[in-house]
């Protein structure tokens, strides 16, 4: 009898600490949701613990508990941004033909995912504005970020390229750049210009690019 006793209180006692356990990855994860929406409004520099804390109508050291850090806050925010980014952009291209398809897709869901950003801004770029000349772990993860991104920009050009979609001259750096300047032309146009016709510029833009470097 004892022994099934036993076996029975830590099996509950196993249940309990699940079901903790389970509440505390909910709240950390509907802190970081509530962050990301406030980052994108005031910025990264913006958040502080009790910022957040008021906002998730939580105490100082209930939001501390999770995080340990303004800075760590900071860091969770910018990889939920990521792990988004990814599945809006990255994912769905992935799923289309390599080459010209998929680097289509690839810069069709990031103009999109730009101008539905146009009224709480992207994080990438304003965080670059904000961190560009101040280092630490946070402008590390930041442009960790973006360097991952892009990388997968060129690796889309090399593949057109490899696939004969793109003339095989084609300087793949170069492309990228030029793919990647154009979203920051129109979050600048968008945003900050207001330009009504910002984002057929960009499209516009993109197929002269295309062109250039000879899709077929």
């Amino acid at each position: 009898m004892s022994d099934t006793l036993s076996t029975q209180n830590s099996s509950d006692k196993h249940l309990v600490r699940q079901r903790l356990l389970q509440k505390g990855q909910q709240t950390k994860a509907a802190i970081i949701d509530t962050a990301l929406g406030m980052a994108t409004q005031i910025g990264l520099e913006g958040l502080s613990i009790g910022a957040v804390a008021d906002a998730m109508q939580m105490s100082k050291s209930g939001v501390f508990a999770h995080f340990g850090s303004r800075e760590e806050l900071q860091i969770s925010v910018i990889r939920e941004y990521h792990q988004r980014f990814e599945h809006e952009l990255f994912f769905p291209a992935m799923e289309l033909p390599r080459g010209l398809p998929r680097l289509k897709a690839l810069f069709h869901n990031w103009m999109q995912r730009t101008s539905a950003e146009i009224d709480s801004g992207c994080l990438y770029i304003s965080g670059a504005v904000e961190f560009d000349d101040r280092p630490g772990p946070v402008r590390d993860a930041l442009a960790s970020s973006v360097k991952t991104w892009l990388t997968a920009l060129h690796r889309a050009v090399l593949q057109a390229r490899d696939e004969q979609h793109l003339s095989k001259d084609t300087d793949a750096t170069q492309m990228s750049f030029e793919i990647h300047g154009l979203i920051l032309a129109l979050h600048y146009e968008a945003r900050f210009l207001k330009s009504a016709q910002s984002l057929q510029r960009a499209q516009q833009g993109f197929e002269h690019i295309l062109e250039r470097y000879g899709a077929s």
